[in-house]
This record gives C-alpha cells, structure tokens and sequence, in this order.
C-alpha cells in the first residue's frame, strides 16, 4: 500500500502540477498564442518525417476537434495509431511505411496533450474518453479495425477494449502505462518528473537516455517537437485516472493481443507480461532486447516486424 501511495504521489506531481503561469488566452494545453504556435510549426516539420502521402483532417466532436492524420493504402485494413504522453501522432514516423503499406492508418492526436486536437471541455472522464473515441470511429464509419497504442496510448488502447460494446479487431500494446501495474521503477523516471517541474534542454537528455537505450536514434525534427511539448505544455493531472485494469476487466478482452515490452523499460518489466499471459486469453508478449520504453525507435526494424507479422 505504501508504494501505491507513493506512486500516486510521483504521478501528481509528475502529471499533476498546476502550472504558475497565467494564461493569456483561452487553450487548454499551451500558456500563450507564442508558445502554441512554436509548438504546432515544430509538429509539422516533424510530421515531414512520416515521408509518405498524408491527409491532415478536424473532425469535430461533442468534446472538441480531433485532429486525424490519415494515410496508407485506401483498400488495406483500418489500422488506429494512439501515440504516448505529449508524444503526439508524429510519433510514429520510424515505423509509418511499414504500417501503412497494407493498412488504412488513423493517427489520432489526444484531446488533452500537445498536439493538433483541441479540447472544448475542462476536462475528460474515462466515459468521456471512450466516448470520444468511438464519435471519431463512427465518423470514419471503422469496423473491426486494428489499433496500436503506446505508453498512455496503450491505456487507452485497453480502455477502449474492455468497453461491451466496441468494433476492435487486433490489438498491439507497446509498453502501455499503468495498464497491468503502477509503475515500479519510481527513482528511475525522477527525470521526468524534474522535467515537468525545472523544464530544461539538460533535463531533457536525461530523462530520454532513462527512456530511451538509444537517443542517438530519435530525429532531431522530432526531439525538438517531443522537448516544447514538455517545456510550454501545461500540467495536467490526467494520469491519476489511468489505474492499472482489474483482472476481471483483461479477463473480459477476448481480442488477439501483441504486448512488446523493453528489457530496460522503466514503466513494465517481465511482471507484467506474467499478468499478459495470465489474463489476457488470447495473447502474446515479446521482451525486445536493448530497447527502453521508447522501443518502438529504440529496436525500430524488430518491432516493425513483430507489429506487421501480428496484424497480418
């Protein structure tokens, strides 16, 4: 009980802060007009690096607009791509042209973090989640379409698969956050948290090389993107609704289930692929060798692989 508390603790304030600032005009992620709009140009040279054909699309919603990046083949599978924390759906771009080269992909920015969504309401219940997912999957008319999550996208990911009533098909968990356990590893990710508090370009590196085995690897377009996230992002204290799904709830997710996990990830570790294996009936887990949390850029062709050879 006690390391629960503790990590409960470590997530107010790591996600939890109110920011000092004043806000200057109404937004619910950035401070100011200068803040947002350094932001969204970092997000659309980073979005370059996809290096595919993408549509951009606002689709407006009963909690704001959701912004959708869409793009592969219009003929393969609908393939639903949610990113991690303040990571947004440029993300992907190291594993964008394998994903879409037989899938119809469906990036979608999360309504409460930098990115290109914009949030109407003050602030998002788990039903309000969910219900805002499915409004942009009936918009897009989805049927028994995969999706990919990772980190907080891969929370989501499993929010939405234990709802009665969904339209998902295969399911790939990359490291999800607080999803089968607190975190445990709570003094490694302390870099994160100084991040959010003292934002730094110093605090920066260091909180990617605990995430990360191989920060050389990530772009420097999109390191710059990923660190205003972090420097002119407000806090917020979302992460104390994602708890970790009871074992009833895996026990009612009857979809195949891919759960890849790094050997040196700070947020899961091989006690959580034993809750995989235990109450997820139809799944399967992978430990990918010298990768962090941020596996998918740490071990990009092993986990391209994994991901392709799963849904297909």
């Amino acid at each position: 009980m006690a390391r629960k508390v503790l990590n409960l603790m470590l997530l107010f304030l790591l996600f939890g802060c109110a920011s000092s600032k004043k806000a200057k005009f109404e937004d619910y992620v950035f401070q100011t007009k200068k803040e947002k709009q350094s932001y969204l140009n970092s997000y659309d040279k980073a979005l370059k690096l996809w290096d595919i054909p993408y549509a951009e699309e606002n689709i407006k919603t009963s909690f704001g607009t959701a912004h959708v990046i869409v793009a592969g083949t219009k003929n393969g599978k609908d393939l639903v791509l949610l990113h991690g924390m303040d990571a947004s759906s440029t993300m992907w771009y190291p594993n964008i042209k394998v994903l879409a080269k037989n899938h119809r992909i469906y990036a979608i920015d999360f309504l409460i973090e930098p990115g290109k969504s914009s949030l109407t309401a003050k602030s998002l219940s788990k039903e309000d989640i969910v219900a805002w997912y499915n409004e942009i999957f009936a918009h897009y008319k989805l049927k028994k379409f995969n999706i990919i999550g990772a980190s907080r996208g891969g929370w989501i990911t499993t929010l939405l698969a234990v709802q009665k009533e969904n339209s998902i098909d295969k399911i790939v968990l990359l490291s999800p956050a607080q999803t089968f356990k607190f975190i445990d590893k709570v003094g490694k990710t302390s870099s994160a948290l100084m991040l959010k508090l003292f934002p730094s370009e110093k605090r920066f590196g260091k909180t990617l090389k605990t995430f990360s085995t191989h920060p050389e690897k990530i772009s420097p377009v999109y390191k710059r993107q990923f660190y205003l996230a972090n420097k002119y992002a407000k806090s917020n204290s979302s992460m104390l609704k994602m708890m970790p799904f009871s074992n009833e709830e895996l026990k009612s997710i009857k979809n195949p289930v891919l759960v890849l996990i790094g050997d040196k990830d700070v947020i899961n570790s091989e006690e959580s692929l034993e809750k995989v294996k235990e109450f997820l009936p139809n799944s399967k887990t992978k430990i990918i060798k010298d990768a962090g949390h941020f596996l998918s850029i740490d071990q990009t062709k092993i986990v391209n692989d994994a991901m392709v050879d799963f849904l297909e």
